[in-house]
């Protein structure tokens, strides 16, 4: 009776040390046993020292844990991540896999595009992620070890260039250096005293420039009375009569231009007339000269004018015998 009572006893230390074991397997390994966790899967080109196993944070809180990594084609690495029930994935999501600690830990942190840092890299890299609906776009920011390697490369470029710029300053840099301080000092008095000469002519300008900007505003002040005086002008319909004016004036012109064109048309037609006159005239003139008809041999011929002369002599006494002889010519007789 006790020996079976011993086997009880040593059968339920064991079922309770397995029980033990598994639960501490489980809640090392985080595995979830109803399995209502939502999955997410990112890809990204490079994972860096991130495992199976480390923690998916957002917003700075723990939700989830990295279940899968595996090579796909492309030169892509998958991730699959287990999300905690209830919790919402940010908007427009991206993956950053980082360092969390100094001694080697890392995470993945799931956050907007707005909380990308401004890293060009990194930038790229989610670029290039960007396109897969069903992948998360990824990118692996850089750890502690290359942080360390980078600054201690900067460290021996700045080392190199002090030993370049211990080398290149030596005693004889000092005293050109010395020199040229001199050498400024003597440059900043004469600039002084450029100064100080150029002062007067300074203020001359600047009064010239006061007379300038006076003129100017007294031109301002008469082209706004100008404006004034045409703004009441057009009020008071002054303007609009100049305008009706100026178009009566047109008219006129344009009816004085009109009669004009017919003057101009009638003076044609009378200096044709003229010159066909002096044409006839110059034709009458030359028969006149050449002796040609009565009058040109009245003109040409003196015989004739002094026949005439004579005619007009006898003329002359037969009117004079007759005022004086009247009898002689004329007999009247009354019945």
């Amino acid at each position: 009776m006790k020996k079976r009572a011993n086997d009880v006893l040593v059968g339920a230390v064991i079922l309770v040390t397995a029980a033990v074991l598994v639960a501490a397997v489980v809640w090392v390994s985080q595995t979830d046993i109803r399995d209502d966790r939502e999955h997410v899967l990112a890809r990204v080109r490079t994972v860096g020292n991130a495992q199976v196993g480390n923690p998916v944070v957002i917003r700075g809180v723990r939700a989830g844990r990295v279940e899968s990594m595996e090579l796909a084609d492309g030169g892509w690495v998958h991730l699959r991540m287990a999300i905690d029930p209830g919790v919402d994935l940010p908007p427009d999501p991206v993956v950053l896999l980082t360092a969390s600690s100094l001694f080697g830990e890392w995470q993945v942190v799931i956050t907007d595009r707005l909380g990308i840092p401004p890293n060009r890299e990194v930038r790229d890299a989610i670029a290039e992620a960007t396109g897969s609906p069903e992948y998360l776009p990824g990118a692996t920011l850089p750890d502690i070890a290359q942080l360390t390697a980078v600054a201690g490369q900067i460290a021996g470029d700045v080392a190199s260039v002090a030993e370049r710029v211990e080398v290149a300053f030596d005693e004889r840099a000092a005293r050109e250096l010395r020199s040229s301080i001199a050498n400024f000092a003597e440059l900043s008095a004469e600039l002084s005293r450029a100064v100080r000469l150029q002062s007067g002519n300074l203020d001359l300008l600047t009064r010239d420039l006061r007379t300038g900007v006076a003129s100017l505003n007294e031109t301002a002040r008469s082209l706004q009375r100008t404006a004034g005086r045409v703004d009441s002008s057009t009020s008071e319909g002054e303007i609009r009569r100049i305008v009706a004016d100026a178009a009566v004036a047109a008219e006129q012109m344009k009816e004085a231009t009109i009669n004009l064109r017919d003057l101009s048309r009638r003076l044609s037609g009378a200096q044709l007339q003229v010159e066909s006159v002096l044409s006839r005239t110059d034709t009458l003139l030359l028969r006149l000269n050449s002796g040609q008809g009565s009058f040109g041999l009245l003109l040409t011929d003196p015989s004739l004018y002094q026949n005439g002369d004579s005619l007009m002599r006898e003329l002359r006494s037969l009117v004079g015998d007759i005022k004086a002889n009247p009898r002689r010519y004329l007999r009247v007789e009354i019945f």
